[in-house]
């Protein structure tokens, strides 16, 4: 933090119903009825759905990121993602019910590698209903400037996925779910801004999609498991109107990834099992 000088963090709160509508959304997003999530409750990483940012559009800025409020460090840079983060689940999201989420930046550095500046930013929220904690999340955000957004060649994953299964992702996937996260960043449906501006070679898929597709196929695989912990981080861009998977292996502690038409690994991810 002492590398914003002048700036400490503060709390804020958003308030929120948890209604059913985006849940049965999310459903339709992921080709699917919802049967196998948890009755009456949001499925794992849903409340992505709610706490959705009110900016107004006039402070919305070229790359459709709102403008940082003074919840946020005074980062000069120009590019942000959301890399990863880490929750864990202490009581269930019941659909219907009010709730409260609490955030704080908890910490910031600023990096120089091979790629340039970054400064990483994690923020912690810490949802409540009546009074009691039921997730807790640790949010992973990096400040870069402008570069190319094209990933170098990789390796394929060498891992063993004991449930696999190939998604693709078009255009109309990715601005559904910018739509239902109100997610406006226009590397996600502006394919001219994409590859004119940050250099992608397309369309990127959300990482957060791809989070809540893996949790999802690991809840189709494992009939009434319940989370306890997950944890992710993107390791490799995904693009649009490529072949894709999502892959699983283990029992109690998950191993979850996606990987592209070259069968790199994009999103990691771990899930431990209650």
């Amino acid at each position: 933090m002492e590398q914003f000088e002048g700036w400490s963090p503060i709390v804020t709160e958003q308030q929120d119903d948890l209604v059913a509508a985006p849940i049965g959304r999310l459903a339709a997003l992921f080709d699917h009825d919802g049967a196998h999530w948890p009755k009456g409750e949001l499925p794992p990483l849903a409340h992505w759905l709610f706490f959705l940012p009110d900016a107004p559009q006039s402070t919305i800025g070229v790359d459709g990121h709102p403008a940082r409020g003074a919840a946020l460090p005074p980062v000069d840079a120009p590019r942000r993602m959301w890399a990863g983060g880490r929750l864990s689940f202490h009581a269930p999201l019941p659909i219907g019910a009010k709730a409260t989420r609490r955030s704080v930046v908890t910490d910031a550095k600023v990096k120089d590698g091979r790629s340039g500046r970054l400064t990483f930013v994690t923020v912690r929220h810490e949802i409540v209903v009546d009074g009691a904690t039921a997730v807790v999340e640790e949010q992973d955000l990096v400040f870069r400037g402008a570069g190319n957004g094209t990933p170098p060649p990789a390796p394929a994953d060498p891992r063993q996925a004991e449930a696999r299964e190939a998604v693709r992702f078009d255009a109309t996937a990715l601005f559904r779910f910018s739509a239902l996260t109100f997610n406006a960043h226009r590397i996600h449906y502006d394919r001219p801004y994409a590859q004119g501006e940050e250099h992608y070679p397309d369309l990127v898929v959300h990482g957060p999609y791809q989070a809540m597709l893996l949790a999802d196929h690991l809840l189709r695989h494992r009939a009434g498991a319940r989370l306890k912990q997950f944890s992710f981080r993107g390791a490799r861009p995904l693009f649009v109107d490529r072949d894709a998977a999502l892959n699983m292996a283990g029992e109690r502690e998950m191993a979850l990834w996606t990987t592209d038409q070259d069968g790199c690994a994009c999103m990691e991810a771990q899930a431990l099992l209650a």
